[in-house]
Parts: C-alpha cells; structure tokens; sequence
C-alpha cells in the first residue's frame, strides 16, 4: 500500500497495543476532557488454525468477531491497520502506545519509539524472547504503514526501575551484572494503574505508607511499594520467577535444570519451555491453568487442590516477606483475573495473616467488594480492577505533550525528532515527566 500523509483526527485518538506470544490486544481512546475509550478488542489464536479478531466499541458496528488469516505478528496487526483505516480513515490516530515488556537497564521510562531504539530493544531480545521480537514486530508493522505516526514505548519494567541496589542484585558472579543480568520485575504497568487509583481513592499509603500490590492472573506477582516506589517485587530477570502462575513455574531450584539434563538429556531450549510453558497450575493439576477452573473440581480431583493450595501458600509467603521488607503493612491491593475475580483465593491467602493485621471481611470478599478489609483490621485490603490499556494511553497523552483541561487538548511541547540524551532530558521536564513509582 503506498504511504500517504499523516494530519492526525480533529479529536486525538490513541490506540493502545499489547502483543503477547499468540494474541494482540488493543484499545482506541480518545483524549477529550478525560481519556474516553471508545473500542476494544483483540487478535486471537496467532500462527494457529481460526485466527480471530474481536472488536467491542460503542457503536454498534465495533461490535464483532470474524476470522482473519493470521500466520504472524505482522500480518495479524495489518488486518488490525485495515480495519481501522476502513472504519475510521487513515488519519485516524494521533498516536500509538506500545507495552514493551523489557526495557532492559537502559530504559527507565516511557519514550518516542526511535530506529536507535528499535535496535537497542533487538539486541535485548535473549532477554525476553518470548514477547520482545513480537513486540519489535509490531512497531515495524506500523511504521510501514504510517511512518510519520508518532509510537511510544511504555515498558513494564519501568516502575520497578530503581529498586534498591540490593533487592536489584542477583547471587551471581558480579562480571554477569555488566551485561544487565539483574532483578527487574514486571508488571509495571499493572502497578502504575493500581498506585494511581490508591491516589484517586484517598488512600495516603499511596504517598506515605507500606503497599504489598499483587497483580495475580495467568501471569501474577507481587511488589513491595514505600511511600510510592518499588523497592522489591517477585519476577526477577525473567517473568518466570516469583510466584507460581498459570504455566510458569514461579521460584524453583535452579539445580533442577542440571538433574534432568543428567537423568532425562534435557537441553537448555527444553527446561525453558517446561517452566514457562507447562508448569505453575498447569503443570501441578496436569489439566488446566485456569484457577476458575480447579477451584471448580478441587473437591473432585486432588490434583486441582493441591495446584491451588500451592499458589495461595507462595502469595502468602510473599505476602510475608515482603511485610518484613517494608517494616510492616498498611494497604494490600488485589489485581488481575484470579485477584479481582476468586473471593476463595483471596481468603485461603489472607488466612493466618491476623498477626501482621490482616483481616478480610467474609461477606465483602465473597461479593467482590472493593474493601474488602474488616472493621478490626490494622491493614486496608483492596480490590482494584486493573487496566493496563487506560495506563499505556495515559502515558502517551502524557509523553505526547497532551492535557486533558476544561475540554481542550493542549500541546505542551513538541516530541517531532527524534531525540538525543540531552534533549531528551530537557524536553521531559518541560513536559512534566512521568513518574511511574509515583504514578503522577
């Protein structure tokens, strides 16, 4: 297709990307007297046989599922870019904001996707190459496509950034550190969104208090937030580490991998597969990762108990740890698909935790509530809905020099070139940086 000139809508719309291994998910917002999300939706089933897009919006014609052809990354997000241009023209964004799940020691924070960059996150590929070749991918499909659409990079390692050095460090000779081997933790953006909603709620441990955040989904892990900044968190290196999840394994003995190369001839490729791909609840029950799922046969099969059992033993002890870090506890925040969503996960974790003040309300829990914390609770314990499109879209709007005020959009500076370190500096404080421990 060739390319045409890019003039942007009257009214600024930001779409919102978030590739995984074999989906695309995605959100349209418009940034008016508040981000309005206007449609949502997802790519399904990637590489695999019925490839699906799925759209849900306001209107009634954003509101379908059909088949599309859908071998890749690439060509899966261009049958996305037609569909936008045939339903809304093809000035019909003002920008793009792609999750970028590492950004490796480099990137402490949401930036203008660049041919530097894109190179950079190349070369940080072994470190993620599950999700950052896809990733990768996708930037390039639409800079093809539109190439003077301006794309940033919202990285969900950034919140955990300046950990202190030593919950960053990891027990391996020191020569490995020189080449980015640390802690670096995930879920960032999760955490951004839970911090900024404490915020919106009035909560002061948002600013001033000891936060245990624990963003718990086919994904899930914990992080330890001080007077609103990371200062320890459960994945490490990789999202494998942590908590045990839907198909990784969570923490384990990594002698493991040294064994089964003895006993079973496993290779490296492998152990990877196993621990990110068959292992956490799926490996535990042998027949599903998903928690709804065993919490409904536990009774029935040993199997779906003990996988639960698991997982709610190692959040507790998170829970645990992460108290001592902090010196205590003030606020715990549930999140993600089993957080927000399984009352029974929520209690057997919470279970036992009277002594460090944690004490859950039996019928609030049950309901879903938002509080869900007793009246004779020292801890405050939360429900928060998670929503990590809004905050990749509240990031651009924020990069992108676009303010939400009395129905206007303001530009309040000028993000056009491409960006060396100084002016990069310099233009972020004209543009009030963003600050994703805080969440301002």
């Amino acid at each position: 297709m060739a390319k045409k000139s890019f003039a942007g809508p009257a009214i600024p719309r930001i779409l919102t990307i978030n590739g995984g291994s074999s989906s695309i998910k995605f959100a349209l917002f418009e940034v008016d007297s508040a981000l309005k999300r206007i449609l949502h939706g997802a790519i399904e089933r990637i590489g695999l046989p019925e490839a699906a897009l799925r759209v849900q919006g306001l209107a009634p014609a954003d509101n379908f599922s059909r088949l599309v052809n859908a071998p890749d990354h690439a060509t899966a997000v261009g049958a996305l870019m037609d569909w936008i241009e045939k339903r809304m023209g093809h000035d019909a964004l003002t920008a793009i904001g792609h999750r970028v799940v590492h950004g490796g020691p480099k990137y402490s924070g949401p930036e203008r996707i660049t041919a530097e960059m894109v190179d950079d996150l190349k070369s940080l590929s072994p470190f993620d190459p599950e999700h950052l070749p896809e990733e990768i991918l996708l930037t390039e499909a639409f800079h093809r496509r539109f190439p003077d659409l301006p794309q940033v990079a919202c990285f969900d390692t950034a919140f955990h950034h300046d950990m202190p050095r030593v919950a960053r460090m990891l027990p391996i000779p020191r020569r490995y550190e020189a080449q980015g081997v640390r802690r670096y933790g995930f879920h960032g953006l999760s955490y951004a969104y839970l911090m900024e909603e404490l915020t919106r709620l009035g909560d002061p441990a948002a600013f001033k208090g000891r936060v245990v955040l624990a963003h718990l989904g086919s994904g899930a892990s914990l992080a330890a937030v001080l007077d609103g900044k990371s200062i320890d968190t459960s994945m490490s290196f990789t999202p494998a580490a942590g908590v045990p999840m839907g198909t990784r394994t969570g923490d384990i003995d990594p002698g493991l991998l040294w064994y089964l190369a003895r006993t079973e001839k496993i290779s490296a490729k492998q152990f990877n597969e196993m621990v990110n791909f068959e292992s956490g609840l799926l490996g535990v029950s042998e027949t599903s990762s998903d928690m709804h799922e065993l919490l409904d046969h536990e009774k029935q099969d040993v199997r779906a108990a003990e996988a639960i059992a698991l997982f709610c033993y190692q959040v507790k002890k998170y829970i645990g740890a992460f108290a001592a870090v902090l010196g205590g506890l003030d606020t715990v925040v549930f999140a993600g698909g089993i957080g927000e969503n399984a009352p029974p996960v929520r209690a057997r974790i919470c279970a036992g935790l009277g002594f460090l003040g944690i004490e859950l309300d039996e019928k609030r829990n049950a309901a879903n509530g938002a509080l869900i914390s007793a009246a004779t609770g020292r801890v405050i314990v939360r429900v928060i809905k998670t929503d990590e499109e809004w905050m990749i879209a509240n990031i651009v709007s924020r990069v992108w020099g676009l303010t939400m005020k009395k129905n206007k959009v303001m530009k309040k500076c000028n993000y056009s070139a491409p960006l060396t370190e100084r002016s990069r500096s310099e233009q972020t404080r004209k543009c009030v940086p963003f600050d994703f421990a805080q969440g301002t």
